[in-house]
């Protein structure tokens, strides 16, 4: 639908992309950046409660270290189905599951996992299980590691070579898993710009391929990548798109029912430069009636906005289907950069909902917004 002023329908309100989820992935990934930071450097981020739910490691104790993989196993990753971004179960090169940027070269006889992002044993009593933390939560374990090793209940940390020359750190724990004598190991990666995470879990009675100097074999192969192909991002998302507008990053959060798409090259210039988070809500409003509170609601959610308002928030029809957008006018960032943020719903079948939200610096927001709209029209189902 078209404004009065042939911008189209326009709404406001404060957009943050919230790390939740698997976004939140240390207290200190917005670094009191906006919506842009906190779903970039998530990443495996998220924009909000009802929108995404990522996994959320807090690395404000070291002992999240030593629990990871049960917590990274849990609900939050559950169902979600991984392909490998290469074919053979053991090669001499680092193997990254499709969408991830942590690889590394498997134990024979692991295979991809087909309910979280990593590899497992064919009856899959061995797992290890790869991620991304924030760059920072790599500094917090750094300086526990050099400041107090003596904590009551704390995981040992242990210096780790790896074969890419990235500085890491290794855990080696024993537990009980339904009545299972286990052995839990966990490596945090330096990165550029992120952590790689790994967490492996091996039964005490498991064969000697998976003693633990073959463990530690397999973990010091550990490889990061700065990005993923396009192509097989998309592959994995729930929805089709079309047309990217030119936007010169993307990247797809874990739980693949979000994808990013920025200009920014990197966390620091997140919030002037124009971003996009497109994903499938698993909710919507009760009836038609409700649409338009709804919409204002989850736009009011939006965390990294200061001094928001809504500007605009009226129906519209999205690609001949029922639609809402609501347009937000704010600042964000350390240098309270003013923002223009639009949402839009886009409402289908089986009370699941397509939400975008897109923001710009306020004056650069007409050409932004062109972009916007393009990829908009774009999304297909698959």
């Amino acid at each position: 639908m078209e404004a009065r002023d042939g911008s189209h329908c326009a709404t406001d309100r404060p957009l943050d992309c919230r790390r939740e989820r698997n976004g939140d992935k240390g207290d200190g990934i917005l670094r009191n950046n906006g919506a842009a930071a906190a779903a970039f450097g998530l990443i495996t981020g998220t924009m909000e409660r009802p929108y995404y739910n990522h996994m959320r490691p807090a690395m404000r104790q070291l002992r999240s270290l030593a629990l990871a993989l049960t917590f990274v196993l849990s609900s939050v990753l559950s169902g979600l189905a991984v392909g490998l971004a290469t074919s053979p179960a053991f090669a001499a090169d680092p193997i990254f599951p499709k969408g991830a940027r942590v690889g590394l070269v498997p134990i024979e006889g692991l295979a991809a996992a087909t309910a979280f992002p990593g590899f497992e044993a064919t009856d899959k009593r061995v797992k290890v299980v790869v991620t991304e933390l924030p760059k920072e939560a790599f500094t917090s374990v750094e300086t526990a590691f050099k400041t107090d090793q003596s904590a009551p209940n704390r995981p040992k940390l242990e210096p780790f070579e790896l074969a890419s020359g990235n500085k890491a750190y290794l855990t080696r724990e024993t537990a009980v898993d339904e009545g299972t004598n286990v052995r839990r190991f966990s490596l945090l990666v330096s990165g550029t710009t992120f952590s790689g995470y790994v967490a492996a879990q091996v039964p005490d009675n498991a064969n000697s391929a998976y003693s633990d100097e073959a463990v530690r074999k397999m973990l010091a192969s550990t490889t990061l990548r700065t990005d993923v192909p396009a192509a097989e991002q998309m592959d994995r998302l729930p929805f089709k798109l079309t047309e990217l507008s030119a936007f010169k990053t993307m990247r797809t959060l874990p739980m693949a029912t979000t994808v990013l798409l920025t200009d920014a090259t990197d966390e620091d210039n997140l919030d002037t430069a124009p971003y996009m988070l497109i994903g499938l809500m698993g909710n919507g409003p009760a009836t038609p009636e409700d649409r338009g509170r709804f919409a204002q609601q989850i736009a009011a959610s939006l965390p990294g906005l200061r001094d928001a308002r809504i500007t605009s928030s009226e129906p519209m029809r999205i690609d001949g289907t029922a639609g809402y957008e609501t347009r937000i006018e704010a600042v964000t960032g350390k240098d309270n950069t003013p923002i223009t943020v639009v949402q839009w719903l886009r409402f289908g079948g089986s009370n699941t909902t397509l939400r975008i939200v897109a923001g710009a610096k306020r004056d650069a927001w007409q050409p932004a917004f062109t972009r916007f709209r393009a990829v908009r029209d774009g999304i297909a189902p698959r």
